[in-house]
């Protein structure tokens, strides 16, 4: 996409807290290596919130040291209509009246209407 609204967003300002990939792997329990890999393969996503920060998961992402149950799925969906992890993030955390946003929605195991959503944007 990285022409729209998503792709110049503040992610700093609308993911309230983000994680390096240390972090992510110690919550996780794997390593470094692995959150590398998942977040090549869109398990998860990674962008860098503000200049120099370096990259960083939204720590929304990770829940009871696991993976947010639905999110891999929709990131595969995003990716495969276009998006990059910045423009996924950035969709995630605006409010699209669900009610919410969309990573509420998942961490509230109510991914169906999100899911709806992003296969909708796909097409």
């Amino acid at each position: 996409m990285n022409d729209g609204p998503l792709a110049s967003a503040d992610l700093d300002a609308l993911v309230p807290a983000w994680i390096d990939w240390a972090g992510a792997a110690a919550q996780l329990g794997v390593s470094v290596g692995r959150v590398r890999t998942m977040i090549r393969e869109h398990e998860l996503a990674a962008a860098v919130p503000r200049p120099g920060a370096g990259q960083q998961v939204p720590a929304d992402f990770l829940q009871d040291g696991e993976v947010v149950k639905g999110l891999p799925g929709l990131l595969t969906v995003l990716h495969d209509g276009g998006y990059d992890d910045r423009e996924c993030i950035a969709w995630l955390f605006t409010d699209l009246d669900l009610p919410g946003r969309p990573i509420d929605a998942l961490r509230e195991n109510r991914g169906s209407e999100v899911k709806r959503r992003a296969q909708s944007m796909a097409f």
